[in-house]
């Protein structure tokens, strides 16, 4: 008899964005013809750059003869990548080995798969308000006990409060934990951790033998040049700390699909011999992956570039405008914001106390604004919505200037 995994019942119903399309839907068929504004799921849709077009093309055909063709590549990704993206960590002042880089299709899955590395009895902990899937992963993994509804959160799992207080990031847990999960510039309220805050965590890390995993995804998004892009600026991180990133937000691309993990041959935990969560997560992906698509990869080797990189942090740039637009224009109508200078995210503080789905609404309603119920992204997260400064500008421009014109601040309270 197969038996399932009765992890997965233990999720919390529904998912964000699904319940997010489920009222637009709503919406829409009950108000034929009204278009609606969307601030809400962070997806890129500028073009790519001719650059990494370039490099995409001339992979596509080499493929296309065989004198060129190649099939399987190195599980860890091809040479010439792993190459460029030691010399994109040079730039960081940081000194990596290429064979420290596994390169994946998107460092959401390997945010899931990297919990694997790990007892299923390890105590995790993790950053509140948080991308869901930190939470899911470890919760089918069957870490973390019964959710609490009246709380909004899950038993076992001990939870790191981002609040207006502490600028969004957390301190180090007060109590032994074994996983520590971090995201920074964070995603959802686009607050970046210091140095110092950094420095706490390693530090934490490794008097307790525990492991930090750094989803550092959007850092190309940091210009302030006194804060940290990687972990590894941080002494003592090699031994702690695995880091998660992606050319998804950095090159556009969420729909070409390429990211990378990087796991040192320091690292550590309770229990390991040197060098051996390298080892295993390297038997890991050559065992159950066959190694990101060789298109992409022609691609990040061409974001990675100098013409890349430079034609890339143009359309960074080009979100961090948008970004500058949102958040003045919601301040303008009394609103309190937050992030949206060194991340693509704002959040923003509900008004009057509403709850998240109840200032949804409202936005959808009044102004036929979509954006992110915050309480989607943990219980911290509750009385705050995400806005995502993905858009066309002409888009982002229509959605605040209905927000501007069409919320009614004064029946909110």
């Amino acid at each position: 008899m197969a038996i399932i995994n009765k992890n997965f019942r233990t999720l919390a119903a529904g998912y964000l964005f699904p319940e997010i399309a489920r009222r637009a839907k709503a919406y829409q068929e009950a108000h034929a013809g009204i278009a609606l504004h969307r601030l809400g799921i962070g997806n890129t849709t500028e073009a790519l750059p001719p650059a990494i077009l370039e490099g995409l093309h001339a992979q596509v055909t080499r493929l296309g003869s065989g004198e060129t063709y190649t099939g399987y590549g190195d599980e860890q990704g091809n040479t010439e990548l792993r190459d460029a993206l030691v010399e994109y960590y040079k730039s960081l002042k940081v000194t990596l080995r290429a064979d420290e880089f596994f390169v994946s299709d998107g460092a959401k899955a390997d945010a899931a798969n990297i919990q694997s590395l790990f007892d299923p009895s390890s105590i995790v902990a993790i950053q509140d308000p948080a991308y869901p899937v930190y939470v899911d992963s470890n919760v089918v993994a069957g870490r973390s006990g019964q959710f609490n509804t009246n709380k909004g959160h899950y038993e076992n799992f001990v939870y790191l409060p981002g609040t207006e207080e502490n600028n969004f990031f957390p301190d180090p847990p007060q109590e032994k934990v074994d996983l520590i999960y971090l995201c920074s510039p964070n995603n959802p309220t686009g607050a970046v951790a210091t140095h110092q805050q950094l420095q706490a965590f390693v530090d934490y890390a490794i008097k307790h033998k525990a492991v930090i995993i750094f989803d550092a995804a959007y850092a190309e998004y940091i210009s302030d040049s006194n804060l940290p892009r990687t972990i590894y600026e941080i002494p003592g991180a090699r031994q702690c700390a695995i880091e998660l990133n992606s050319f998804s937000k950095f090159a556009g691309f969420t729909g070409v699909r390429l990211g990378w993990t990087i796991v040192p041959h320091e690292l550590m935990a309770e229990e390991a011999l040197p060098g051996e969560l390298h080892k295993m997560w390297f038997r890991r992906q050559c065992t159950f992956f066959n190694g990101a698509s060789n298109i992409a990869q022609a691609g990040g080797v061409a974001a990675l570039s100098e013409t890349g990189l430079a034609q890339s942090r143009a359309i960074i740039a080009y979100y961090m405008e948008n970004a500058r637009i949102i958040r003045e224009g919601l301040r303008s109508v009394g609103l309190s914001v937050f992030g949206g200078d060194n991340a693509p995210y704002l959040w923003v503080k509900t008004p009057h106390g509403l709850s998240s789905w109840d200032f949804f609404d409202q936005l959808l309603h009044q102004c036929q604004v979509i954006a992110t119920p915050g309480s989607g992204f943990g219980p911290t997260g509750e009385h705050y919505i995400r806005v995502s400064a993905f858009g066309h500008r002409e888009n982002i421009e229509r959605a605040v200037a209905s927000i501007k014109n069409n919320l009614v601040v004064e029946a909110l309270s």
